[in-house]
């Protein structure tokens, strides 16, 4: 993301996991852990997305930890469907961040193995932020957030995504009566409106 960015290899289930951490000026409150968009689809932790998301921990004092799925760029393994890519988001913060304050946040793919790392992690420790954006709720059975967390939970999604229809994410989300922040206009990767996603994720990071 820039030039302090540090890079590491964690040691995952299926090998090594390449991981990148971008770390705040002065006091940290805490870690965030960002997941990548699909690893078939060109999804790697140098994603606009993911690196704004990265961009609003860190303006809010957060250390930020971005890591490569397993099969992508230098991580070790093949694709899993979700799966070990749970496993890799469960091992990078089992390493990284092992107590301590957490927020966990994802983009498409990642928000949807985000959701499970929540919904796994929930029981065991405090998740201090959720942040998920474009939840690829259209492609995979994204797990519910616990209602302890909707208050701490940012959910954001593009008015026109054709990649994930709104609608798809919103059928999500109803049952569990949990807001969705839509930005007016947007498509999957917020071409045009990286700043405004910033903004979104630095307030809900600072609250």
């Amino acid at each position: 993301m820039n030039a302090q960015t540090e890079f590491l290899k964690v040691t995952g289930p299926s090998g090594s996991l390449e991981v990148a951490v971008d770390r705040p000026t002065g006091d940290v409150r805490g870690t965030a852990v960002i997941a990548h968009p699909h690893p078939l689809h060109g999804g790697t932790f140098t994603n606009k997305v993911v690196q704004t998301l990265a961009r609003a921990c860190v303006q809010s004092g957060w250390t930020a930890v971005r890591f490569n799925f397993r099969g992508v760029g230098q991580s070790e393994g093949v694709y899993d469907e979700g799966r070990g890519e749970l496993q890799d988001l469960l091992a990078v913060t089992a390493s990284l961040a092992p107590s301590g304050p957490l927020c966990l946040a994802g983009f498409s793919f990642g928000a949807f193995v985000t959701s499970h790392a929540v919904a796994y992690m929930h029981a065991a420790r405090s998740i201090e932020h959720v942040v998920l954006v474009g939840v690829a709720a259209s492609r995979f059975d994204v797990a519910p957030i616990p209602a302890e967390l909707h208050s701490r939970t940012l959910v954001i999604h593009g008015e026109m995504d054709d990649t994930v229809p709104l609608t798809s994410v919103m059928d999500w989300a109803r049952p569990q009566s949990l807001p969705v922040m839509v930005v007016p206009g947007g498509a999957h990767f917020f071409h045009g409106q990286l700043p405004l996603l910033r903004e979104l994720a630095w307030r809900h990071m600072q609250a």
